[in-house]
């Protein structure tokens, strides 16, 4: 909240443009994307392959920049952060999880959910860590590496990993996208049985119509551009 006592969005952006240059020359990937999402809301982004819904994630993540426009999270102007700014906004406020589980494959489960609160100089990172894997069910598995858990298993850790340090918003790109059906369906329900605990912010990027329509909002890509929101 501000210092009036209104609520601030999690997420807004305002005419996001983001432009790269290739070898046929400049390549528009965003064409004036705006959206806001409230704290606690979940929101899912669908549309086709190539329409930026990606990309517009990694805004959100800080991960890329725009060429023009706002992006802002829990109130910060992302574009005037520098590259350690960036990193410790990051591992305060989100969480992120990918349809590639990148996890590291020398660490434990436990290491690996941990990682973000040992970045942030947390104390209680193991012991938090613990708990979070303990949330999708994993507790009896912390000291097992990657190589040794299934695909859904190797998901939970990396859901384990996004919510340990309890962030506001919660960033997930294709999280199923690596399971078969039946897999999926439980990591997501782990999802958002945690989003709600935790009444943190999702948004969600899916080609899974049912999926989406869990979310309490859709909003619909193509070509660069928000088509509803």
């Amino acid at each position: 909240m501000n210092l009036d006592g209104m609520k601030i969005p999690s997420v807004v952006l305002e005419d996001v443009h983001l432009t790269l240059t290739a070898g046929s020359g400049p390549v528009n990937i965003l064409n004036g994307v705006s959206l806001q999402v409230e704290q606690g809301e979940t929101v899912a982004v669908v549309g086709p392959s190539g329409s930026g819904k990606t990309t517009m994630l990694m805004l959100m993540a800080g991960l890329e920049r725009p060429s023009s426009g706002l992006v802002r999270l829990a109130g910060v102007d992302l574009t005037a952060l520098g590259e350690d700014e960036l990193a410790r906004f990051r591992r305060e406020h989100l969480g992120i999880v990918f349809q590639a589980f990148h996890l590291i494959p020398t660490m434990t489960a436990l290491e690996n959910a941990a990682l973000p609160l040992e970045f942030a100089h947390n104390p209680m990172a193991r012991s938090l860590a613990l708990e979070a894997l303990e949330q999708v069910g994993l507790g009896h598995r912390a000291g097992h590496y990657p190589s040794q858990l299934s695909g859904g298993e190797q998901q939970r850790v990396a859901l384990a990993r996004a919510f340990a340090p309890r962030p506001r918003i919660i960033l997930a790109d294709e999280p199923t996208g690596n399971l078969d059906e039946g897999t999926g369906a439980r990591v997501m329900e782990l999802l958002f049985r945690m989003q709600a605990e935790e009444k943190a912010t999702l948004i969600l990027v899916t080609h899974d119509r049912s999926l989406a329509e869990r979310c309490g909002r859709v909003a619909v890509m193509h070509s660069g551009r928000m088509e509803a929101r």
